[in-house]
């Protein structure tokens, strides 16, 4: 039985303007024992940065975490839900875009949340309907 994604996901996302840093992003990550920071341009979600971006497009390419924006490493224009969507909704974006978390966005396009692979698991009916739609996403090649 699908539910509700506001009732499964993780609410008050961790949230950086455009222009701070990969520094800022990493710190808050780590202090935060999070894996991704959603990015904001005027209150309204414009992208997603992971601890990966940061290390795939920051680090491996030798740019300055103190000095390098997050519009220059994030990924622009993710693909996002509503609080009012179902889990079916989000199993079957992560498996198509090959993803694992999604952010979750009130009708303003303002980051209200993020659903992961992990809150679907744990969310009822998760396991039994979408079992298979959550290891397909696990081992899919990560977007770049």
């Amino acid at each position: 039985m699908s539910r509700r994604i506001g009732d499964v996901m993780t609410a008050g996302p961790r949230v950086l303007p455009l222009d701070a840093t990969l520094y800022e992003a990493a710190r808050i990550m780590r202090d935060q024992g999070i894996g991704d920071v959603l990015v904001t341009f005027s209150g309204r979600l414009c992208g997603v940065v992971t601890d990966r971006d940061i290390v795939i497009r920051g680090v491996a390419e030798n740019r300055d975490a103190a000095h390098t924006p997050l519009s220059d490493v994030c990924t622009a224009q993710p693909v996002t839900l509503g609080p009012d969507d179902d889990t079916d909704t989000a199993l079957r974006l992560m498996r198509e875009e090959a993803i694992r978390r999604l952010p979750v966005v009130d009708r303003q396009q303002r980051p209200v949340g993020i659903v992961t692979m992990g809150d679907l698991a744990l969310a009822d009916g998760a396991m039994q309907d979408g079992a298979a739609a959550l290891r397909d996403i696990s081992v899919a090649a990560p977007d770049m």
